[in-house]
Formats: C-alpha cells, sequence, structure tokens
C-alpha cells in the first residue's frame, strides 16, 4: 500500500511505520488487525480471483508486516521470509545469475559465510570475502563485475563500519546490486536505502520481534521493480513466512523503538564497566572515541549507536569459561535483540562454521564474548557483568 506524502501535520515514517494495521478491520472494527490463518481463500468464478488465493504466495497479515518495514525503511515494498537464512538465500537466487560473482565481508555471520562458501563449493558462483570496511580492499575488489555485494554493518562480532554510500557507489559502478544486512541496527538506528542500498534484509528474529520467540526475516527493496522480482522467487522457492509469525512479529515491532531506547541506556552502564575493569583488553563499540568506526557510525546511523557489542578477556578461553561460570541474569546464548540480555562465544557458536583460519582472519579469537544488552533494570546487570569479570580476573 502507498502511503500518503508527509506534510508538516501528518506522522513521522517511524510512527506510521509501528502503527501499521491498527484500526483497519472493516469487518469487526476491531484496533489490532486479526490473523489470517487460513491456507487458501475462494474465487468469486473462474474470472472472480481476489487480492489473495494461496498463503504462500500472499497472506493478508504477512502482507500488513511487510507494509510496516517496508515504511520503516524507506522502501517500495517487502517480503516476509521464514528466517533471516532464508532472506539471505531470497537475495542470492534473485540477483545472483548461475556463475555469478558475489562480494561479501571477510567477517561476516558465519551462517552467511557457510552458505556462500557452499554454495561457491558446488560451482554455483563465485563470492571474494573482503575487508570492506578497508576503502582501499573494498574498492579495489569492485574494479571487477559482480552480481551482488552483501554488506553487514555494523559487523558480527565485532562492530566494524562499512561505508555504506561509498560502498555502494563502487558495487553500482560494478553493475552489482547491493544488499545490507540491517539486523544489528533495524530502520530505528540506520536506514541503509536512504545510503544508496538496493536491498536491505533482516533476521527479525532479532530487534524487529524483539522477544526471543519466533524465528523470521524479511528482504525489502528501493525499487517496484526488485521487489516484484523478489517476491516472484519467494513464492517459487517457498521462503514466505507464515501467518502466526508474521503476526507475532509485528507485535513485536511495535515496541522497537521504545526497546532500543532502553537497550542503550544499559548499554552504556556496561560499557563503562567493560572499559575500567582489569580482565578486558578491549572493548568493541561504535559509541567510543576510540572505535575506528566511530565518526562513520555517527553520520550512517542517526538513530544511534545500538546495544551489541563484544569484549576480549585477557585469559583467553579460561577466562571466558569462569566468565560464564555462574551468571545469574546473563543467558548463554546464541541470537540478540530480544529483551533479555545474552553473552555468546563467538568462536565456539555463531561463527563455529567457519574454520579457524578464517575465524583468525576476521578477528574472531578464542577470548572474544558478544553481548546483546537487553532491558533488565541497568544496577541488575552490571552486578552480573561486573561479578563475572570478577571471576575471568581471576
Amino acid at each position: 500500500m502507498t502511503e500518503p506524502e508527509a506534510t508538516s501535520t501528518s506522522p513521522s515514517q517511524q510512527t506510521r511505520g509501528l502503527r501499521t494495521g491498527l484500526d483497519r478491520d472493516p469487518a469487526k472494527q476491531s484496533v489490532v488487525p486479526p490473523i489470517h490463518m487460513s491456507t487458501n481463500y475462494t474465487f468469486r468464478g473462474l474470472d472472480g480471483r481476489g487480492e489473495f488465493d494461496y498463503s504462500r504466495s500472499g497472506n493478508p497479515t504477512r502482507a500488513l508486516l511487510a507494509e510496516a518495514l517496508a515504511t520503516l525503511e524507506g522502501g517500495a515494498d517487502a517480503v516476509v521470509t521464514a528466517s533471516g537464512m532464508a532472506a539471505v538465500t531470497l537475495v542470492v537466487n534473485t540477483f545472483v545469475p548461475a556463475g555469478g560473482r558475489v562480494v561479501a565481508p571477510h567477517d561476516c555471520y558465519g551462517g552467511s559465510w557457510r552458505q556462500l562458501q557452499w554454495l561457491a563449493d558446488k560451482g554455483a558462483l563465485s563470492v571474494d570475502f573482503v575487508d570492506l570496511t578497508d576503502p582501499e580492499q573494498a574498492r579495489r575488489a569492485l574494479q571487477s563485475p559482480a552480481s551482488l555485494v552483501l554488506l553487514e554493518s555494523p559487523s558480527n562480532p565485532l562492530l566494524r563500519l562499512t561505508d555504506i554510500a561509498s560502498v555502494s557507489a563502487w558495487a553500482h559502478e560494478a553493475g552489482a546490486v547491493v544488499a545490507v544486512d540491517n539486523t544489528f541496527c533495524s530502520p530505528a538506528l540506520q536506514r541503509p536505502l536512504e545510503l544508496g542500498a538496493d536491498v536491505v534484509l533482516h533476521s527479525t528474529t532479532k530487534f524487529i520481534n524483539g522477544h526471543s520467540d519466533v524465528v523470521g526475516g524479511a528482504v525489502i527493496a528501493a525499487s517496484a521493480a526488485h521487489a516484484e522480482e523478489l517476491a516472484g522467487w519467494a513464492n517459487c522457492l517457498g521462503l514466505t513466512g507464515g501467518a502466526l509469525d508474521s503476526y507475532l512479529t509485528l507485535r513485536g515491532l511495535r515496541t522497537l523503538d521504545a526497546r532500543v531506547r532502553v537497550h542503550w541506556e544499559n548499554t552504556q552502564q556496561i560499557l563503562d564497566l567493560l572499559r575500567e575493569h582489569p580482565a578486558v583488553t578491549a572493548v568493541h563499540h561504535p559509541s567510543l572515541p576510540t572505535h575506528p568506526g566511530h565518526a562513520l557510525a555517527r553520520r550512517q546511523q542517526p538513530g544511534g549507536f545500538g546495544s551489541l557489542l563484544s569484549f576480549e578477556l585477557a585469559g583467553g578461553i579460561d577466562a571466558v569459561r569462569r566468565f560464564c561460570d555462574g551468571l545469574q541474569l546473563l543467558l548463554l546464548a546464541e541470537s540478540l535483540g530480544g529483551i533479555e540480555s545474552l553473552v555468546c562465544h563467538p568462536a565456539s557458536m555463531t561463527h563455529a562454521s567457519m574454520p579457524p583460519h578464517v575465524q583468525q582472519a576476521a578477528g574472531i579469537t578464542q577470548g572474544l564474548l558478544r553481548m546483546s544488552v537487553g532491558i533488565e533494570g541497568g544496577d541488575d546487570l552490571v552486578a552480573d557483568v561486573r561479578a563475572a569479570l570478577d571471576r575471568a580476573a581471576q
């Protein structure tokens, strides 16, 4: 659905996105839109096909979530997928022809690395893993033709920043479609389509849903033509998300702005603790003036710096074990962006699919921990992390 052009008195893009579907039920005038669980829809005769016919192809509940995401990201339309990796699969299948070339971050999410590497191993495509945070390496890699450039900014797990506008311009010169994984920031903090990207993808499992109870993904396109291609391939490959998952994700999305603000309040307290504790040798977060991407983050992420952080413990894997043994509030688990605080060990968890030499090249060490700061009481979180750091220092 096309949104009305904003005026000085109309709601903001953010407000319109978070209120998508409210008070739009013509049947019962419900405030919250109903969930449409039906797998199929009747035809009013052979020439009477309605807006929906079969829920893999289109579903009213999923369409509302897609509308909300497209509004928040400033895109033409969106496709809701069954998972974040389904979103990656959709982007690759839509924009990379047989034998096409993909340029991806050398430190990309382990699942994305595995998919691209496995496809390259079977000869479906070629992939170059490049440090896209380095302008010289990025520009050199894009002097050759490419089909797709996949960006992650901030990166997982070291929070490195890629200049989306510059890399997008170079990628377009190389003939590539630019896809940005915006999972870490969400549209509350960053909108890559405004910086020149062609599509944005999400694991909506994370901040978009925000409650760690739905697995899902999404791809938002800047142009209607790309959106139509994506929708066609999603239907063809059977990658679309279900109605119940879409309903729950849309419900979670409505509190995104409020959650992100509390996440950030707590993150600042945790950062202060990590920077002063002797068990910690390095802290990675773009809000820190010492972070190499700090100035870029201030320009590129107008909504804020985010609540994902990572840090190195001086004692390596033994210190990591002592840190994790005895946690009271933080949960040792994969994923991120939920209301609960999580800590994970990337080398053995989220990036375990990467061989050791690839992990080393990406800067993922045995002493590295990644934390997703939740919205619990800030003082309670600080106490739990402080006790864990004290154990790590023993």
